[in-house]
């Protein structure tokens, strides 16, 4: 049995210590905002924040998780889709098919924890996740502006 801390909430996890974050999040704890894209960590469709850092959920074995790390999915950002990227994912239309945008959004709140203020070279080095619909230049610009939105 595992203790994990997602989203605030503590739930007790019985499965094998192999198995994927991904998928203990999206099966047993039922949070399917969470996307499998590859598996292998190369799209980051699966992206959550794991004490704040973004982290590739479909590579990261059970039991890498430690109890009392905090766990953030998407559904855990805000409350009410008020937190700053989202809110400027909106405004700029960045999704398309939307399937890998939630990763998208986790790697960009992440990048902007850890640097308010990116350049493009910022954003080119850690936003790694694929988007095939090929938004690139509005997750830019969405990046930017929740930059802008966070600095108040």
């Amino acid at each position: 049995m595992t203790r994990l801390t997602i989203n605030g909430q503590t739930h007790d996890i019985d499965a094998d210590p192999d198995t994927p974050l991904l998928w203990v999040i999206r099966e047993q704890v039922g949070l399917t905002g969470t996307k499998f894209g590859c598996g292998i960590a190369q799209c980051g469709a699966c992206t959550v924040h794991i004490d704040g850092v973004p982290t590739r959920s479909c590579v990261t074995p059970l039991a890498s998780v430690e109890e009392g790390q905090k766990i953030v999915t998407i559904e855990g950002l805000s409350p009410d889709g008020s937190h700053p990227v989202q809110k400027a994912w909106l405004a700029l239309d960045v999704p398309q098919c939307g399937y890998c945008q939630s990763g998208m959004i986790m790697a960009a709140a992440g990048l902007l924890e850890a640097n308010p203020k990116p350049t493009d070279e910022d954003i080119s080095a850690e936003i790694t996740n694929i988007c095939r619909c090929g938004t690139y230049n509005r997750v830019r610009a969405a990046i930017h502006m929740a930059a802008a939105d966070k600095a108040g």
